[in-house]
């Protein structure tokens, strides 16, 4: 009777929760398509210039390559924030989230996500953080220290945790669903790029070992 109790309130939350999104404005569709299109923009462009090396030959160089693509990825990532943000203004508050305690919460997913944001950028680089090993630039060894520690991907991660952050300080359910396809696509966009990435590093690794061989 009580897990029935339970899973009653539960559904009666999720149905107001999806009661209070507008799905018919534009921003909340353009947010959507934003959402969406980043991380397979750059997963795709990442993989054509590993397997062609298109951006690099265009910009006279592997790091050129990187940089146009760390601007181009920084610039789409602005235009989600953008329409994210003007998409939870053109929401209606939800009453479910319009609360002290849940805005305090708010605050402190934030706060905690921008600093998992900003610590990983400072200890990867903008060639570390921006796909650099697709162009051929590799890190001499994998970070281990903070956020790295606290997190597995603090960049994914901790800008999720923003997303979130923000819409329950807005208290707008709109946000928790575009929060959850941020959420979604960083995971998808993990599958793809982990064993990639690992993949080149193991490469570069065997390389090495083969260098070393013939040198003895």
């Amino acid at each position: 009777m009580y897990l029935e109790e339970k899973f009653e309130s539960l559904q009666s939350i999720y149905t107001q929760l999806i009661n209070d999104i507008d799905f018919d404005k534009p921003s909340f569709s353009i947010a959507i398509y934003f959402i969406i299109f980043n991380p397979t923009f750059w997963n795709i462009v990442a993989r054509l210039e590993y397997h062609t090396h298109f951006l690099s030959n265009f910009t006279g160089s592997a790091r050129s390559g990187c940089y146009t693509l760390a601007g181009t990825i920084f610039l789409l990532g602005l235009c989600r924030d953008v329409y994210f943000k003007k998409a939870l203004a053109d929401q209606p508050t939800s009453p479910i989230l319009d609360d002290d305690m849940i805005t305090v919460t708010g605050r402190f997913c934030v706060i905690i996500g921008q600093v998992l944001v900003a610590t990983s950028m400072w200890k990867l680089g903008i060639t570390g953080t921006y796909l650099g090993d697709y162009f051929g630039i590799l890190m001499d060894e994998i970070v281990t220290d903070f956020p790295f520690n606290v997190s597995s991907n603090p960049m994914y991660q901790g800008s999720t945790l923003t997303f979130i952050g923000y819409t329950l300080l807005e208290g707008k359910a709109a946000g928790l669903l575009l929060s959850f396809m941020v959420y979604s696509m960083y995971y998808f966009a993990l599958k793809f790029e982990e064993p990639f990435t690992a993949m080149i590093y193991a490469k570069r690794d065997e390389e090495r070992a083969n260098r070393k061989k013939k040198a003895t």
